[in-house]
């Protein structure tokens, strides 16, 4: 009785946090006019999908966007300060419990906002309407005809469709600024010099590793053999083949240096990370079993409708597999084994939808196949291409059949009265000695995994779900599986008594980093 009125308790306390939560959103979407709310969607261009921006009418469908997308909740409303305090709306932020000040000195932490989107932003900011006129006379070639230009940030938003104006090539404003109003480049002059430094500090970290020198706590980096020439009120730049050193120091500017730090620490993430930047990101296999002699996997094509997007998003080359027996698995894996392919590519990713049990999955001719056997496939002896290169395996089945199927809820595995119970074999057991294997299993060893029959199993909706978000904050594998353990943790069948937890395992020798993709997630 007492964790009953527990639970009771705890489901109020949480809806009323929700209920206070979209109460302070409703409070600050109806202080917002249209201009404010055209700012914003301009803003979070690069995190939801333009398809999405383009049906808002309110700040509050933004609100919604955001939430879906897991960038907006009431523990973290960080992201939607950031987006008040860019458009300059600074009186709605106490709403959030935020003062302008508190923001900046988070921007350089949490900022979500590129320096690209805040540059085209500003610049907007500048332009007259008699600006706008000439400018879009200046470019009235690239307009489509008949074409009513409302904004600066339309006429943007065009540019960026028609792929004329990109974070890597902005020489179609600079030539228009120039000519229109030469005051408008020192905006864009800025964004560049930022840029390319950044780019050149590459370099810099290169041979500070190279000779072995380090950060040192204080915050001040030593570099034999560059002399210094002053670049701001703040730091220090320093050219080659000279015999001083560099000094960066943390002074007024805090932002600026905190900057500074995160890019070397960042720098140093990436050359402890797996090669990423090919041509070819690398295959991934998707192999959705769903029906079989005695069952019908419902949801199943969900996970993998969901896999192939996200992975195809993330650039690999994604083919998926439906229904196979036990025998075409294998003969699956021989296959890719000797693509010659594979030489070209970063990684091999391979993610298997069936029932299973302890230690293997079900071909749908309800014969078992043994993960290892699976893996083994692709050692360096076996798979020489993909040699020292990551091969991550993501197993959506049961790994046991003790618990009973629920009514809502329908899992992963046979039903105890159909099959006998098999031995269980530890997860090690099922990837291969060598290094540079990650297996990821939906559920721990002898335990059901749960799928709905329409939205999906909760691991692989959970996946997807966190590379969506933590792939573009540049998290590794291994965190964002973390978080994916956390998400399926907290979920509970119909009828409150079923749990679930992941499992990943791996021999990977460094960290597995998605690269960002350009384009935002797929919706």
């Amino acid at each position: 009785l007492l964790s009953g009125r527990g639970t009771v308790g705890s489901s109020n306390m949480e809806n009323d946090v929700s209920f206070k939560f979209r109460q302070q959103l409703f409070l600050i979407s109806e202080n917002l006019v249209t201009e404010d709310v055209a700012a914003l969607k301009f803003l979070c261009m690069d995190l939801l999908h333009l398809s999405k921006l383009e049906g808002v009418k309110s700040a509050a469908d933004i609100f919604k966007l955001l939430m879906a997308q897991e960038y907006l909740n009431a523990e973290d409303t960080f992201l939607l300060a950031e987006l008040l305090y860019r458009i300059k709306c600074h009186s709605l932020l106490e709403k959030l419990g935020y003062t302008k000040e508190k923001v900046q000195e988070r921007l350089h932490e949490k900022g979500r906002v590129s320096p690209y989107r805040q540059m085209l932003y500003e610049l907007s900011e500048n332009i007259t309407d008699e600006m706008l006129k000439e400018i879009i006379f200046l470019l009235q070639n690239h307009l489509p005809k008949r074409w009513i230009t409302p904004s600066a940030l339309d006429l943007m938003t065009l540019l960026e469709k028609q792929g004329l104006l990109t974070k890597d090539n902005v020489q179609i404003l600079e030539n228009v600024c120039k000519t229109v109003s030469p005051d408008l480049l020192e905006t864009i002059d800025c964004y560049k010099k930022a840029k390319g430094e950044k780019f050149g500090l590459g370099v810099v970290f290169s041979k500070l590793l190279h000779r072995s020198w380090y950060m040192r706590k204080d915050l001040f980096c030593e570099i034999p053999s560059w002399r210094p020439y002053v670049h701001s009120s703040t730091t220090a730049v320093y050219p080659l083949n000279s015999p001083s050193c560099l000094f960066f120091a943390m002074t007024r500017d805090i932002e600026g240096a905190s900057c500074f730090i995160s890019f070397f620490f960042a720098f140093l993430q990436v050359i402890s990370s797996y090669k990423m930047d090919g041509p070819h990101r690398g295959f991934c296999l998707i192999i959705n079993n769903v029906n079989f002699n005695s069952s019908r996997r419902n949801g199943s094509c969900k996970d993998a409708e969901q896999l192939k997007r996200v992975f195809t998003w993330l650039g690999l080359d994604v083919r998926t597999y439906t229904d196979l027996k036990s025998g075409d698995i294998i003969n699956l894996m021989q296959s890719w084994q000797r693509v010659p392919d594979h030489k070209d590519r970063n990684c091999f990713i391979c993610c298997i939808l069936s029932h299973g049990k302890s230690g293997a999955i079900y071909g749908t001719d309800d014969k078992l196949v043994s993960i290892r056997t699976l893996t083994t496939h692709f050692t360096a002896k076996q798979c020489p291409q993909l040699a020292a290169k990551p091969k991550l395996f993501f197993i959506q089945a049961c790994q046991g059949n003790s618990i009973q199927r629920p009514v809502y809820v329908d899992t992963d595995g046979p039903t105890p009265d159909l099959f006998s119970v098999q031995e269980r074999v530890s997860l090690s057991e099922s990837i291969p000695e060598e290094a540079d294997f990650l297996l990821g299993m939906a559920t721990v060893d002898g335990c059901v995994s749960f799928r709905h029959p329409e939205e999906g199993t909760w691991y692989i909706q959970a996946l997807c779900s966190k590379l969506q978000l933590l792939v573009p904050r540049g998290e590794d594998i291994l965190s964002i599986l973390t978080q994916v353990n956390e998400d399926v943790a907290k979920r509970v069948s119909p009828s409150g008594t079923k749990k679930q937890m992941p499992q990943p395992a791996y021999t990977l020798r460094r960290k597995f980093i998605f690269p960002i993709p350009t384009a935002p997630p797929p919706s």
